[in-house]
């Protein structure tokens, strides 16, 4: 055998390996997080609360307990999480949003909400639609644009 084929064939034999473990490893952190959910479905709360702020910011800038920020891995302390500060009842808390929910979430207005300690999980009762974003302020050059486009027939006039 010639020895591109002898490197090739370890190569093969090497990321066949790496693919197996993959595949071991997603399985048991599937399961993981399956057992997580069902814990905080049976510890969800639903809780009415003032939207006062959400952004997406670090961990340790995002104003959480410092034990919460202690028990957290490091790789996740420098990533950005969806943080909502929120109003309830006379307290003013810090929470962490679930990301497929957290675009939904409505700022200044009054939701109710399961939450699972300081995890939002879902949103109900939003009591009016979330309004369109407001438009981006255009620079000279992308209102020239726009203007030449509107005046060439290209988009619709306002």
């Amino acid at each position: 055998m010639s020895t591109g084929a002898i490197v090739s064939l370890v190569i093969i034999v090497i990321l066949l390996i790496a693919i197996v473990a993959l595949y071991f490893v997603g399985k048991k952190t599937q399961k993981k997080q399956e057992e997580q959910a069902a814990l905080m479905e049976s510890s969800k709360q639903t809780v009415s609360m003032l939207i006062i702020d959400k952004k997406r910011m670090k961990l340790k800038d995002s104003g959480l307990p410092q034990a919460v920020i202690a028990q957290t891995p490091k790789i996740a302390r420098g990533a950005k999480m969806p943080i909502v500060k929120a109003k309830i009842g006379p307290q003013i808390l810090s929470l962490v949003c679930d990301e497929k929910i957290f675009d939904k979430i409505p700022v200044k207005k009054e939701v109710k909400a399961s939450v699972s300690g300081i995890y939002i999980i879902d949103v109900k009762g939003i009591r009016s639609n979330k309004t369109a974003e407001p438009e981006v302020k255009k620079n000279a050059f992308q209102r020239a644009w726009a203007a030449a486009k509107q005046k060439a027939g290209v988009t619709q006039v306002k």
